[in-house]
């Protein structure tokens, strides 16, 4: 698909190239009627051919935003249906030996897991929602806890909360991106929402090791330049973080 791509581009390029022969021409030879007609069909052919072009490589931007999309979708899947059958497995397990106690444990321990998935899709930007749903299938050397303990909306922020959860996105990558891999267990990353009167707060704290503190330190100010989310406490962001965003704002 890339090679295709390439020669839509070169079409286009070839298109536009066309047409500075007859323009040349009827710059020099202005009073040359015949050679206008010819410009102007000339003209109209290669315009037609850059729409086609420009169409087709639309096209095959959006197959491959919906197919990336749909991968995406069934990884995930695959990795919640993976959680479920070790859970079955677990609790068939306790079953199998009467222990009716564990067995009550682990169902409160699964209760506990759907409720926090809930918790994500109440925050009601898809892009965010997808994000933290997949993020197990982008990485394994850091885990993502998403805490949304008040149930928070990011519509009810301006533009649908949509910047908001840009912001977050970026933020994560940033983390994700400064994880020193191969130190044994995952590290942890927690991020708590919360709200109080008008403000929104977005609390970070990471719990392992980094390849650069201060690299990372560099690129969560470059990701919150413009943003919404504006910085409450980034004394120490290896460790902890607080933003802060206004609805007002």
């Amino acid at each position: 698909m890339g090679s295709h791509m390439d020669r839509l581009t070169i079409a286009k390029s070839c298109a536009a190239a066309s047409v500075l022969l007859p323009c040349a021409a009827v710059l020099i030879w202005p009073q040359t009627y015949w050679l206008l007609a010819i410009f102007l069909g000339w003209l109209t052919g290669a315009a037609a051919l850059w729409i086609w072009a420009e169409r087709k490589e639309n096209e095959e931007r959006i197959e491959r935003t919906i197919h990336s999309l749909q991968s995406s979708s069934i990884r995930t899947l695959n990795h919640h249906r993976h959680d479920w059958m070790n859970d079955l497995q677990v609790l068939y397990g306790y079953i199998r030996l009467q222990k009716l106690d564990k067995t009550a444990d682990y169902v409160e321990k699964i209760k506990d897991r759907m409720a926090a998935e809930s918790q994500i899709a109440k925050l009601g930007v898809p892009s965010l929602v997808s994000y933290i749903q997949s993020f197990r299938t982008i990485t394994n050397s850091l885990q993502l806890k998403v805490i949304n303990r008040q149930d928070i909306q990011l519509s009810d922020w301006p533009e649908s909360g949509k910047p908001i959860a840009e912001a977050l996105i970026r933020m994560i990558n940033a983390y994700r991106m400064g994880v020193k891999s191969g130190c044994g267990d995952a590290a942890v990353l927690t991020v708590e929402l919360s709200k109080e009167n008008d403000a929104l707060f977005a609390s970070f704290q990471y719990e392992g090791e980094l390849t650069s503190e201060q690299h990372l330190a560099d690129q969560i100010k470059k990701q919150l330049e413009g943003a919404l989310l504006l910085p409450v406490d980034l004394d120490r962001p290896q460790l902890k973080i607080v933003l802060k965003a206004e609805l007002s704002a």
